[in-house]
C-alpha cells in the first residue's frame, strides 16, 4: 500500500502536492482540514500523512494528537511556514515524524516521504492496542515468559541506564521501549523514536544531531536533531545494529558525554536523554567479526532485555488471536464470532517466523475473507496447512507407517486440495482449471474421479 493523505486548506497547495506525489507513483487522498482527514482515515488505508499546521475546524496539531492516539503506526509529516518552526519542533516532540518548511524543494519532500514509508513498513507500532485495551503496559500476553517481561519493565523503568532490547523481527521491541518510557520518571517528557534501518546512511548524522543553516545544499534553515528533541525524555534507536561505523563512533561520544554538535555547527550542545536501543541482530557476533564496535556494544548492553519469539510463548497465541479478531471486527466492520477449534490448533502448531506481526496480518486477512461469522480451516493459507501436515506426518512415522506410504498419502492430499481450490476459482469450469493446472482436460477429469471431486 502506497497511499498518502494530504491535508491543507489551500486548494492550490493541495493540487500541487497531489500532482507531485502521483507522478512519484503514490496513491493520494486529500482533505481540506483535520476533521475531514479523520473521516478519510476511518474509511481508507493510509500509510503516510502530510498536513499543514494551520487549518480551520481542526488544525495540524489537533490532527496529530488524534493520529498518535488512534493510528500510531502512521507517520505524520508537518508542513510549516518560517514563522511556525518552533511549533513544528513541538509537533516532533508530540510524535510527528518530521516537518518541512515552506517554500520547500520537491526533492526534499520526496526524500522525507520515502523515509516515512520505509519507517511505516518497518514499524512495530501496529502491535499497540487501543487505549480501551490497556493491560500489562499495553502488551498482550499472560504466559510465564511475558510475566517475566513485565517484571523486567518494572525494574528497569525507574532507572536512567541504557537498555538494549533484543528479539526477532515482529516480537514488539518498540512496544517494550514505549512501555519502559511510560512507566519511568520521564513519562511526561518526549519519547523520540528513529529506525536506523529506514534512514539513508548519508542522512543519519543530520537526523540524529540536526544541522545548521547552510551546512549543505538545501539546508535553508537550522533544524534540531532527534537527540536534541529528546532532551529530558527518552530516545529509542530501533535496528541500532544497522548503524555504519562512523555513526557508531559519534553515538558512543553522545552516550559517554551527553553532548554533540549539529552538522555544520561549532557550538557543543548538551542533552539529558535516556537511551533505549533495539536490534534483531546478534550484536555480539557482529563484534567478533568487527562489524560493530566492541566499546559501543558494552555501552549499549548495560541492561539487556530479550523478547521471546511467538513460538517460545505459544500459550499467548489464543489471547492474541482473540484480541486481533476483535480489533479487525471493529476496523473492517465484520462480526466474526467463532474460530473453529481445528483452526486454533493449527495456529498453535505453526512456527510463526514473522512472530506477532505475522499473526496480526493473518488474522486481518481471515476476518476480511471469512464467508460468515466463523473462521474455518478452508480460510487458512497454504503455509499454515502445510505446517500442520508436516506435524501429522511426523506423528504418523511414530506409529510405524513407512516413509514411502506417508509421502504418497500426503502428496495425494496436497494434489486433491490444489485441484479443488483451482476448480473453485474457475467456478467448476474443467477446461479452464486444466489449463491453469497444466493438465489435459482428460487428465484432470481422471484426477477428479480419483479424488471424488466431480459435482
Amino acid at each position: 500500500m502506497k497511499k498518502i493523505l494530504v491535508v491543507d486548506d489551500e486548494p492550490n497547495m493541495l493540487l500541487v502536492l497531489e500532482t507531485t506525489l502521483k507522478k512519484e507513483g503514490y496513491e493520494v487522498a486529500t482533505a481540506p482540514d483535520g476533521l475531514e482527514a479523520l473521516q478519510v482515515l476511518r474509511d481508507d488505508d493510509v500509510a503516510v500523512i502530510v498536513t499543514d499546521l494551520k487549518m480551520p475546524k481542526l488544525g495540524g496539531l489537533g490532527l496529530l494528537a488524534r493520529v498518535v492516539k488512534d493510528y500510531p503506526s502512521i507517520p505524520v509529516i508537518m508542513i510549516t511556514a518560517h514563522g511556525t518552526v518552533e511549533t513544528a519542533v513541538k509537533a516532533l516532540k508530540k510524535g510527528a515524524f518530521d516537518y518541512i518548511t515552506k517554500p520547500f524543494e520537491q526533492q526534499d519532500l520526496k526524500n522525507i516521504i520515502r523515509k516515512a514509508f520505509k519507517t511505516h513498513s518497518l514499524s512495530e507500532d501496529d502491535l499497540i492496542p487501543g487505549t480501551d485495551e490497556i493491560e500489562h503496559y499495553d502488551i498482550i500476553g499472560t504466559g510465564k515468559k511475558m510475566m517475566k517481561i513485565y517484571d523486567v519493565i518494572k525494574k528497569v523503568a525507574p532507572m536512567t541506564t541504557t537498555i538494549l532490547i533484543t528479539g526477532e523481527t515482529g516480537t514488539g521491541k518498540e512496544l517494550i521501549a514505549n512501555a519502559i518510557h511510560r512507566n519511568s520518571p520521564r513519562k511526561n517528557d518526549p519519547f523520540i523514536k528513529i529506525n536506523c534501518a529506514a534512514i539513508a546512511e548519508n542522512l543519519l548524522e543530520s537526523e540524529l544531531f540536526g544541522y545548521e543553516k547552510g551546512a549543505f545544499t538545501g539546508a535553508i534553515n537550522r533544524k534540531p536533531g532527534r537527540f536534541e528533541l529528546a532532551h529530558k525524555g527518552t530516545i529509542f534507536l530501533d535496528e541500532v545494529g544497522e548503524l555504519p561505523k562512523d555513526m557508531q563512533v559519534k553515538l558512543l561520544r553522545v552516550i559517554q558525554d551527553q553532548e554533540f554538535e549539529r552538522v555544520g555547527g561549532l557550538r557543543t550542545i548538551k542533552v539529558d536523554v535516556r537511551l533505549i536501543t533495539a536490534t534483531n541482530r546478534d550484536l555480539y557476533q557482529d563484534v567478533k567479526v568487527k562489524r560493530f564496535r566492541e566499546d559501543l556494544y558494552y555501552r549499549l548492553n548495560v541492561l539487556p532485555v530479550h523478547i521471546p519469539s511467538l513460538r517460545e510463548r505459544k500459550e499467548d497465541i489464543p489471547v492474541l488471536t482473540d484480541y486481533f479478531v476483535d480489533k479487525f471486527n471493529k476496523k473492517l466492520n465484520r462480526n466474526i464470532q467463532v474460530i473453529d477449534s481445528t483452526v486454533r490448533e493449527m495456529l498453535l502448531n505453526y512456527h510463526w517466523p514473522g512472530n506477532i506481526r505475522e499473526l496480526e496480518n493473518l488474522v486481518e486477512r481471515l476476518v476480511l475473507l471469512a464467508q460468515d461469522d466463523i473462521i474455518r480451516t478452508g480460510d487458512l493459507p497454504p503455509e499454515i496447512k502445510l505446517s500442520e501436515s508436516v506435524i501429522q506426518t511426523a506423528d504418523s512415522m511414530k506409529t510405524g507407517e513407512s516413509f514411502k506410504d506417508i509421502i504418497k498419502s500426503k502428496t495425494g492430499e496436497i494434489e486433491r486440495q490444489m485441484i479443488a481450490r483451482v476448480l473453485e476459482e474457475c467456478d467448476g469450469n474443467v477446461s479452464r482449471a486444466a489449463l491453469q493446472l497444466g493438465l489435459s482436460r482428460k487428465g484432470l477429469q481422471l484426477k477428479m474421479i480419483k479424488y471424488d471431486l466431480r459435482k
